[in-house]
């Protein structure tokens, strides 16, 4: 039972927010499953890293998607000469810095080298060194998955969150 206004404004508080808690994160859950379809993939590991999740402090409730995997940033705004010729598609709200050198990665399997096969994939020039195999990399064109995943989806989302909202009253 509701005695006074004050009650009534907490009680609405509590909903709203419970109802807010819920709808961003049907929202958020949304925008992870259309970046995990528009994510492009070689073995997939992109794709399964995406997450998401709520976070809550003071009065703002925010919706968290984006990958695990440390390439997901430059796959979704490209690297080198060839991101900045071809980065239609990123968030205006973003400003990348492109390196305009091309740079050489080493074969192996450590976290800052890559494998023959991946390298083969992409068609990296290479050179035989005494210290190994170097592959020399201009970057890649950027392959957003995560603004589009967000920005094809506000409407839906908004939506989402009034539905959730009007629940509860």
């Amino acid at each position: 039972m509701i005695l006074g206004k004050m009650e009534l404004e907490n009680k609405l508080k509590d909903l709203s927010d419970i109802s807010l808690r819920k709808g961003v994160g049907r929202g958020i859950s949304l925008v992870q499953e259309s970046a995990k379809s528009n994510c492009p993939s070689h073995d997939g590991e992109l794709r399964q890293s995406i997450y998401s999740h709520t976070e809550e402090d003071e009065n703002v409730i925010r919706g968290i998607c984006g990958p695990a995997a440390k390439h997901g940033v430059y796959v979704e705004l490209g690297t080198g000469p060839k991101g900045q010729a071809k980065h239609a598609g990123i968030s205006p709200e973003v400003t990348v810095a492109y390196t305009q050198s091309p740079w050489w990665i080493h074969e192996g399997l450590g976290e800052n080298e890559i494998d023959r096969a991946t390298a083969e994939h992409y068609h990296f020039f290479h050179i035989d060194t005494p210290q190994g195999r170097f592959y020399q990399c201009s970057g890649q064109a950027a392959q957003p998955y995560l603004y589009p995943a967000l920005k094809d989806n506000e409407d839906e989302i908004v939506r989402i969150i009034a539905k959730e909202v009007k629940k509860q009253l």
